[in-house]
Formats: C-alpha cells, sequence, structure tokens
C-alpha cells in the first residue's frame, strides 16, 4: 500500500512542564506530524523555529522521529514555549511565548512544496489561516484543527477553504450538534469535536456519529487530540469510512497518553 505523505504547517513550541522541569518538543502540527509517521505513513513540517538551542532540539527531534524538516525556516530569536502544568494526568496549559513564530509567513515555495503531498494540515494559531485560499488553488485537502476557540474570529474566515475541520468540547448536546452543522455548512465535508474523555462526534452532512475512548492508563492528555487527529486522517486517506477513521484516532490517542509528554 502507498504510504501517506501527510504535510503539516504552523505552529511549534517547546512544552515546558513547570513541576518536573522538563521540556518536550510539540505543537499541534509538529504533533500531528509525528504521529502520521508512527503509524506508517510519511510526513513533512513547515514552521519556524529560532536560533537558541531549543530550536535545535525542535529540529533534531523531528528528524529523529522521522519527519522531514527541510521547509524550516530558522529565525533570529527565540522558539516558541508553553507552560505546562499536569493535574492527575491532565495536561493544563499557563504562559505561552510565541517568539519567532510571530514572524512565520508561508512562501511560493512552500506552496509549490506542497503539491507532492496527499493532505495537509494545520490550525488555529499556525498564523497561515490566510493562506488556505492558496493551498485550495493547488486541490490540496485542507484539515484545519481549531481546538476551543469556536468563537475565534478565525473560524468563520477559514471555514470556507477547509475540508476537515476539528474542534474540542467536553459533552455531546443540540447546542454542540447545531453548532457542527453550522460549521458543516460553511464548507467542510466532515465536521470532528472530540470530547476528551467523552469519545468524539462527527458530522458529514447526513448524519451525526459518536466514537467512545480506548480505555487505558493516562499519564498524561498532552497531545491526545493531535493523536486522533493524525489517526482519523491517515485512515481516511486510506478509504476507510467516517466510523474507522474515528476509531483509528481513538486508538491512537491512547497510545500517547500513557506517556509524559506529546512525543
Amino acid at each position: 500500500m502507498k504510504k501517506i505523505k501527510m504535510l503539516a504547517i504552523g505552529d511549534n513550541c517547546m512544552d515546558v512542564y513547570v513541576q518536573s522541569h522538563m521540556e518536550y518538543p510539540g505543537g499541534n502540527p509538529v504533533n500531528v506530524s509525528v504521529y502520521a509517521v508512527r503509524l506508517g505513513g510519511e510526513a513533512s513540517y513547515i514552521g519556524a523555529v529560532g536560533t537558541d538551542d531549543r530550536g535545535i532540539r525542535l529540529i533534531e527531534s523531528l528528524r529523529a522521529k522521522g519527519v522531514r524538516t527541510e521547509r524550516i525556516k530558522i529565525l533570529e530569536g527565540s522558539t516558541a514555549t508553553t507552560e505546562v502544568f499536569l493535574k492527575q494526568g491532565d495536561r493544563q496549559f499557563g504562559t505561552y511565548t510565541e517568539g519567532v513564530l510571530a514572524d512565520f509567513r508561508i512562501s511560493d515555495e512552500d506552496i509549490a512544496y506542497a503539491k507532492d503531498y496527499d493532505i495537509m494540515v494545520t490550525g488555529i494559531w499556525g498564523m497561515i489561516e490566510q493562506d488556505l485560499p492558496r493551498f485550495k488553488a493547488i486541490d490540496i485537502p485542507i484539515a484545519f484543527d481549531f481546538s476551543d476557540q469556536w468563537a475565534h474570529e478565525i473560524v468563520m474566515n477559514a471555514l470556507p477553504n477547509v475540508d476537515y475541520a476539528f474542534f474540542a468540547g467536553e459533552h455531546d448536546g443540540a447546542s454542540l450538534r447545531d453548532f457542527m452543522h453550522d460549521a458543516w455548512q460553511k464548507g467542510p465535508k466532515v465536521v470532528v469535536v472530540t470530547l476528551g474523555s467523552n469519545g468524539s462526534i462527527a458530522y458529514d452532512g447526513n448524519d451525526f456519529i459518536k466514537m467512545g475512548v480506548v480505555d487505558c492508563p493516562v499519564v498524561d492528555t498532552m497531545g491526545a487530540g493531535d493523536s486522533f487527529i493524525a489517526g482519523f486522517l491517515i485512515a481516511l486517506m486510506e478509504g476507510k469510512n467516517l466510523r474507522d477513521c474515528m476509531q483509528m484516532g481513538a486508538e491512537n490517542s491512547a497510545v500517547t497518553i500513557q506517556y509524559r509528554g506529546a512525543w
């Protein structure tokens, strides 16, 4: 079977665990790229890191995981950082320092590079929502992680150029399903909401499909949602049905939450 080629674009950071003083590379699209390789696909990451040790470590860590890094931009300054606190295995975020990501821009060369990939994934903190029409023009399917920012102005601006929209929530219900229906009407083929320990729900314009979680010991929930997205998208590109995509996402999340850090 042909390997699925995924292009991840946008934010990265060094996750700084305040209590243990440990640091782990991360960031939504970065994590998805690593998990895609873990699932047997190929992946490349486009973003920006600083000239500090953290930037070097992030690039080296990605290469060690088999992710291509030739399009990463190294900019003068500091790599982004996120403070992380663990409370009974649940990761909670503290201060975020954007660093050189504030100056990250997509180039024409990045657009040309994307033509060789089966799907691209980015997110709300990735700083590239204004470039989505450029990617749409080259016919690459676009997946976008909106996190829990349901009311953010980027949501309505980005949705018309997104094929697979991912959100994070907590509980199923009428208001959630109304939101998913409204989001789907803006353009995506599928809208998915991950619900933490309550599983996930997807809407394709016809049906709402629910999926539970895979029971396992929880060490650190960091990367759980990104793992779901990677599993879902790899399965999707392999031609699996929506329910099987959600199951593969759940199974991949269960792997990630059994160790510290995103990967």
